[in-house]
């Protein structure tokens, strides 16, 4: 499984954000995005995403251009921003349910990978930041996308929740996914390639 960019451009309004940017993302690593603010990682992942289109470069997932078949790449990919897109009068439990399409032993499992379990009952809105952040979190592994783009997951979190975090990147690269993730923060993953941004 490989996801790869070559020569990927962007630019956003009359500014440049990036130019002739490559990559390659395979099964069973995490790729980093490290960099300065404003460098152009976000706007990477959101083109990655295809949120955002490139001004040059293609985009391949499987070899193939991700243009010649869209939604059968969406369909691989699970994407964190910088929103945590949980809806507030929804329970923690309902939150995952909608992407665990009703796989009880799954919303299980992300409920206790994230330390939620005793927060599943309880309305969505009543969550602190960083219980809010592990419960967006949580999603990426009960929907079981290949792919995960991650921007500054780690935003809001407590060490303890960060380590929650490492450990379930490490299962996803165990079991053969690949993920591109944007940090300032080491995760102390040993399955990492690195791209600089703004290099």
């Amino acid at each position: 499984m490989t996801l790869t960019g070559e020569r990927l451009t962007c630019v956003r309004g009359d500014r440049l954000v990036f130019r002739d940017v490559d990559f390659a993302a395979r099964a069973g690593r995490a790729l980093v995005l490290t960099g300065p603010n404003g460098a152009g990682k976000s706007t990477l992942l959101r083109l990655v995403a295809t949120l955002l289109q490139p001004r040059s470069g293609r985009l391949l997932w499987q070899g193939s251009p991700v243009s010649d078949d869209p939604d059968s790449y969406r369909a691989a990919i699970g994407y964190l921003g910088h929103l945590d897109a949980v809806k507030p009068t929804l329970t923690v439990a309902e939150n995952l349910g909608f992407w665990a399409q009703g796989d009880q032993a799954a919303i299980a499992a992300a409920l206790d990978a994230f330390a939620l379990a005793d927060k599943a009952p309880l309305p969505a809105r009543f969550l602190s930041a960083g219980q809010k952040r592990r419960l967006a979190l949580a999603r990426l592994t009960v929907k079981r996308a290949p792919v995960w783009l991650l921007d500054e997951p780690t935003t809001a979190l407590d060490r303890r929740s960060t380590a929650l975090f490492a450990a379930a990147v490490s299962d996803h690269l165990a079991r053969g996914g690949l993920a591109l993730i944007a940090t300032h923060v080491d995760l102390g993953l040993d399955e990492v390639d690195r791209l600089e941004m703004g290099a």
